[in-house]
């Protein structure tokens, strides 16, 4: 099995800056040094920009099938509880639970990687998460403790608010829990709930946010936590989405999440380019690239509490690695404005797990079990057999079901 390799002719995105055409020796899982190349070099011709990989920050794996479930028309939810009540009640969640639950975690893998992501919250209870996670072929953290939401009519996820926050602390993991998904009175005090509890610092991963106050803004400034913004389940569920500008201008740490596809977007790129659309019609300016490359990257590894380790290309760091064909000159641009199909390589601990079909010998050398797909007319090899997933849940619902997160050509 190959230990070492580096990558060489590319672009690189550090945290010195972009680098241009240098290389990269990544040595066992660890990014050895940048400027190197090892015995065994990939030599690029292309015009390729490499970043670190994306990290999605909230998601539901279980909860990645389509289609999405939402209010009637012209009309937006209280609070997420109402959402919960249609979801149960459709079609597709029937449609759904036809298929195992292991296959439904593998098809939300497959949608994360497809989009350039290597880690991801899975929020649920680990006595959930815990029995699927090992096989996936992503990285989904299991250092965190969580609540479903601030609100005595919040799912009973894990221990108390109170027990889960002084786990977190203990263990210095991220405390993780959606806050104010809604407009209920319940719903919008729950950063007053989490301070009487003593539970609001700089551990709390806060999701969605919507009711928030310039007041709640100062208090999470001070506090040190971080906020996830999520537009598209925002917007599709209740018309509105968080006080994003006034969060960003407080210096808060923010990160892009996904949510499951019931309500959420298709995957991070879309997420990426509809936050960027609704910023500027909510405020009639530019949401930089810059600060949306940060909100999927290091940012959510700082609120993951992994920043030593992911979330940036640095010597001594995970080699979780995004190579791209650019369409854009400007580095960040590239980034976000990704296609799927523009992905040409994507490692997960130094292991290449999708790519173009140039880097196939790779897959070989470093003995990873792949298949041969076309996305977008495009030859690629993936780790695992996602066609074949496609295929088993066909079978499983009994017609040519497509998901917009799954592009393979067929």
């Amino acid at each position: 099995m190959l230990d070492t390799y580096s990558l060489s002719g590319i672009s690189i995105m550090t945290l010195d800056g972009f680098l241009k055409k240098t290389s990269i020796k990544i040595d066992r899982k660890k990014i050895k040094d940048i400027g190197e190349n090892a015995d065994y070099n990939i030599e690029i011709k292309d015009n390729l920009y490499l970043y670190p990989a994306i990290i999605n920050v909230h998601d539901h794996l279980r909860g990645n099938y389509l289609p999405k479930v939402g209010p009637k028309p012209g009309t937006f939810y209280l609070n997420w509880s109402y959402w919960d009540e249609d979801l149960h009640s459709a079609p597709v969640y029937y449609e759904r639970e036809k298929n195992s639950i292991d296959d439904l975690y593998l098809l939300s893998a497959y949608k994360n990687l497809f989009s350039g992501i290597v880690t991801v919250n899975d929020h649920f209870p680990h006595k959930i998460t815990d029995k699927y996670i090992p096989v996936l072929p992503i990285r989904v953290i299991k250092n965190y403790t969580l609540a479903h939401a601030v609100s005595s009519f919040a799912l009973k996820w894990g221990d108390s608010i109170e027990e889960e926050h002084k786990r977190a602390i203990k263990k210095n993991y991220p405390f993780i829990t959606h806050c104010e998904e809604g407009f209920d009175e319940e719903t919008q005090s729950a950063v007053e709930k989490l301070e009487a509890l003593n539970c609001f610092d700089k551990y709390d991963v806060l999701i969605h946010c919507l009711g928030f106050s310039d007041m709640d803004i100062k208090k999470t400034q001070k506090a040190g936590a971080s906020i996830v913004w999520c537009p598209v389940s925002n917007m599709f569920m209740f018309n509105v989405t968080c006080k994003i500008k006034k969060i960003l201008d407080a210096n808060i740490n923010v990160c892009l999440g996904t949510d499951a596809t019931h309500s959420g977007s298709a995957n991070i790129i879309e997420e990426m380019h509809f936050a960027r659309k609704l910023y500027n019609k909510m405020y009639k300016e530019n949401l930089p690239a810059e600060t949306l490359y940060k909100m999927v990257t290091i940012n959510p590894a700082k609120a993951f509490r992994m920043q030593n380790n992911i979330g940036s290309i640095e010597k001594g760091k995970i080699a979780d690695i995004l190579l791209i064909k650019p369409e854009e000159k400007d580095p960040y641009e590239a980034f976000v404005n990704l296609k799927m199909e523009n992905i040409e390589l994507l490692t997960y601990e130094g292991n290449p797990i999708y790519g173009s079909a140039e880097y196939e010998d790779l897959f070989k050398k470093k003995e990873i079990n792949y298949t041969k797909i076309k996305v977008k007319k495009k030859n690629k090899v993936i780790v695992g057999d996602p066609a074949g997933l496609l295929k088993k849940i066909r079978n499983t619902v009994g017609f040519k079901k497509t998901f917009d997160f799954i592009p393979i050509d067929d």
